[in-house]
């Protein structure tokens, strides 16, 4: 797509979740600042673009608090200062999600295609990380469209209705309370099913993990009998876009997209 990304030299966890459990707010708020000072000082002028939800999430809120408050700005940058960084906060912050919308647009992804996903019906699971308190810009925080244009773009046919879209998949509760994610999970799925869905795609790596690797407890303490593929939007553009099974990832899936890799496979 003619985009150079470089990446941020000895960058660190943005402590997503963990980081409202305990550390403290300064401690928070400096692990995503010294992402952003290593990137003005390394890749000065250039946007900081992030793959990860919770990475994106994280580092837009960082970037947010440490302009409205002043005092936090001089604590981050005094705690940095002992790592010889200094934290200007010019960066823009941005999701890949942005640039593929905004700067490339979904006439130039359509016109990249070399194998249309002909055939699949997809639910486009944006999750909330991505669409709370941010959201994309232009779309509607009930209702985002942009995975569904996404999903047309590369000749699949969207469930533009997917009632459960933006839907928490309880994230971390996954692991300290999985009763309660998992109750959220298999609402996401069972509307997939119901809407006729073949796969379903996110934008959020720990909402692709979530959905897709619980579904055998989720059966078990259900009743159900789901098997539904769950895949990273990047695995859908990979395949459009001519490249293998193998360099899409999905002989990395627990459950496996056939229909996907049947059409990356002719």
């Amino acid at each position: 797509m003619g985009i150079q990304l470089n990446e941020i030299p000895d960058w660190n966890c943005c402590g997503a979740s963990i980081g409202y459990g305990g550390g403290g707010e300064l401690p928070r708020l400096a692990l995503s600042a010294r992402n952003i000072a290593l990137s003005e000082e390394h890749n000065p002028g250039q946007q900081i673009v992030a793959t990860c939800a919770a990475c994106w999430l994280a580092t837009r809120e960082a970037k947010e608090r440490l302009h409205d408050d002043q005092q936090m700005f001089k604590d981050a940058n005094a705690a940095l200062a002992e790592a010889g960084l200094m934290y200007k906060g010019q960066a823009e912050v941005r999701h890949m999600v942005e640039v593929l919308v905004d700067d490339i647009g979904f006439d130039a992804l359509k016109a990249k295609v070399k194998k249309p996903l002909e055939g699949l019906k997809i639910a486009g699971y944006v999750g909330c990380q991505t669409n709370r308190p941010f959201g994309i810009a232009g779309e509607s925080f009930e209702n985002p469209m942009y995975l569904d244009n996404i999903v047309e773009s590369v000749g699949a046919e969207s469930i533009r209705t997917y009632e459960k879209k933006v839907q928490c998949c309880g994230g971390a509760l996954a692991f300290s309370e999985p009763e309660k994610s998992q109750e959220m999970i298999h609402g996401i799925i069972e509307a997939a099913y119901d809407n006729g869905a073949d796969l379903i795609t996110t934008p959020c790596p720990l909402c692709q993990a979530n959905v897709e690797i619980y579904q055998d407890q989720i059966n078990e303490k259900f009743g159900t009998k789901f098997n539904m593929p769950v895949v990273y939007y990047s695995q859908l553009l990979d395949v459009a876009f001519g490249r293998s099974a193998a360099d899409a990832a999905l002989n990395g899936q627990i459950i496996k997209a056939k229909k996907l890799e049947d059409i990356a496979n002719k």
